[in-house]
């Protein structure tokens, strides 16, 4: 039977379905980033940022293209995180914008919100690259827009537009060479296309959008069985080890008695028992010694999907380390909040705010009297939102935001544009070393725009550089790396690979410092190096550029072993 139209009820199962889709991909999509580096990618940030919206679309009971567009739109813009989650936030808000008023979604309403979010998208973006997750979503709305024309059956015409952006993707490599010879699609428009089939598989009924609605119920309820409790029981102390997850696809007749026969048998067998009933699904939870049992049961009633099995003995030493690191973020925050609450004072002309990783990158950075620190940057992009609230922590008229990473400057111009109470800058800072220099060349007595262009010459002045190792095989720039190897990736891309740390760190300073006009060479070691390992690389350093001052510094950054700078 062919679909003419989509209401707000199955819009909103579709959009959740999306959402569950792509948080299945993400580690998948990670892996056809074209740097083999241990950062916060592509899958991450973009099923962050679906996540965000979908926690807002999955609490509401009653949906209209209204309510449902304001979720979606306000919850992706809040939540995106990294360059690719917040193209994904304006295609929402692009296409919500266009539905919003209707209570009923036609092909050519489609068309038009396609087109839209489209637009918003390319807007966003000061200089949109193609071969990005920007070409498939026009290449779609090309396709639909030409579709609409003699078709109004969603379901055909969506599946057409699907295999169109497939197409589309399939060429990213030919307009982006270092895809091609990554040997990868671009892995944006990937996840464009992992939510877009997520929302039609919803709306044929091939999945259902109960999954993510029912994982809240049954996160909330785990936790109650064995959370705080939990925290500080041994191993042995765990009856039930493997925590055994699945969703049946009923096939066979199954009612109130059923369900209640299922659940007994569940507890027969093991403890924390969930069994959710909806429709012709049942979402199953059970904490069994053999998960064979309950999975051979579930069976049959119909066929299995999105199994899950976790050894709860092993996760439970995760979990130590895990909880260890939640007290320690909590006391950062309740830090901050005293410093938030200290500067809370009379306002100020102008306030500072910085993307930082590391104690010692914390440290230079307050000490250069940067306002409000936000944790993340290199191993996680921080959000619209954590911007958004460190621009409420900052008391002032003008506040400046350094992001110190190329893939976190959208994120802060988001929070600028939903900002309406203080004038916000952002420095467009793409490095650690870009920022620091940024701050240092701020002139109190000068006006936002002189600081903004004084800033902006001084940073670009700035080489740097970073070292850390390869998580996956690649070939770069016509560089051959293999998974564990050492990288230093220069401005310009991979400019030294080897096996050495200390010797891959000198081959990078080499090749930035080559052509370079400097006085200053800036070395910041990580929490993985020693004193003494990073004292001998700059004695080394100083040695072989002995016109150059060399500064080493305590930086503290995980994954990276240094961060260098020549200016």
């Amino acid at each position: 039977m062919a679909i003419k139209t989509i209401d707000a009820g199955m819009l909103q199962k579709m959009f959740l379905s999306g959402a569950r889709r792509i948080e299945g991909k993400k580690e998948w999509i990670n892996e056809l980033n074209v740097f083999p580096v241990p950062d916060g990618d592509t899958g991450t940030n973009m099923t962050l940022t679906i996540m965000a919206a979908a926690k807002e679309v999955g609490q509401i009971t009653e949906p209209t293209m209204e309510n449902l567009a304001k979720a979606i739109s306000m919850g992706a813009l809040r939540g995106a995180r990294g360059n690719s989650g917040v193209i994904l936030s304006q295609l929402f808000r692009g296409f919500t914008k266009e539905i919003k008023e209707y209570d009923e979604i036609n092909m050519s309403i489609m068309a038009d919100a396609f087109a839209r979010a489209t637009e918003t998208a390319y807007k966003a973006v000061m200089k949109p690259k193609e071969g990005t997750i920007l070409t498939v979503a026009r290449g779609m709305a090309e396709k639909i827009e030409e579709i609409a024309i003699d078709c109004d059956d969603l379901e055909e015409g969506l599946k057409a537009v699907l295999e169109h952006g497939d197409y589309v993707l399939s060429q990213t490599p030919e307009l982006l060479p270092v895809l091609k010879q990554a040997g990868v699609v671009d892995s944006g428009g990937q996840g464009l296309m992992e939510v877009l089939k997520g929302a039609y598989d919803g709306m044929i009924g091939k999945e259902t959008a109960a999954d993510f609605m029912t994982e809240q119920a049954l996160s909330g309820r785990s936790a109650a069985g064995t959370g705080a409790a939990s925290e500080h029981i041994d191993t042995a102390d765990i009856k039930f080890g493997y925590c055994t997850e699945f969703i049946v696809m009923l096939e066979k007749h199954f009612d109130e008695q059923t369900e209640h026969e299922f659940k007994e048998y569940l507890s027969s067998i093991g403890d924390s028992i969930v069994c959710v009933w909806l429709d012709d699904i049942v979402k199953v939870h059970v904490h069994t010694n053999d998960p064979g049992l309950a999975i051979q049961k579930g069976l049959s009633y119909g066929s299995l999907t999105s199994m899950k099995i976790d050894n709860m003995r092993e996760e439970h030493h995760e979990k130590v380390i895990k909880d260890a690191q939640k007290v320690a973020a909590l006391q950062l925050e309740e830090e901050r909040e005293k410093e938030a609450q200290k500067a809370a004072g009379p306002r100020k002309a102008a306030g500072f705010i910085s993307v930082s990783v590391g104690q010692g990158m914390n440290e230079i950075f307050k000490g250069l009297a940067v306002d409000y620190i936000i944790e993340g940057g290199l191993t996680m992009n921080p959000s619209t939102e954590d911007m958004l609230n460190a621009i409420d922590h900052v008391n002032a008229d003008t506040i400046y935001i350094f992001p110190n990473n190329k893939n976190i400057i959208l994120a802060a111009q988001q929070a600028k544009s939903l900002t309406k109470d203080k004038e916000i800058v952002v420095i467009p800072t793409k490095t650690v070393p870009q920022g620091i220099t940024a701050m240092i060349n701020y002139v109190p007595d000068q006006s936002a725009e002189e600081n903004v262009r004084r800033m902006t010459e001084e940073m670009e002045a700035v080489r740097s550089g970073q070292v850390t190792y390869a998580v996956r095989d690649t070939v770069i720039d016509d560089k051959q790396i293999c998974e564990g190897d050492i990288m230093g990736i220069g401005d310009a891309g991979i400019m030294a690979v080897g096996k050495d740390i200390a010797e891959t760190t000198r081959e990078l300073i080499c090749a930035m410092a080559e052509d370079a006009d400097g006085e200053l060479i800036s070395i910041y070691y990580g929490q993985d190096v020693d004193e003494a390992a990073a004292s001998a690389l700059a004695e080394a350093v100083e040695a072989q550029f002995p016109d150059y001052d060399v500064e080493l510094q305590w930086g503290g950054q995980p994954i990276y072993y240094y961060i260098v700078s020549v200016e």
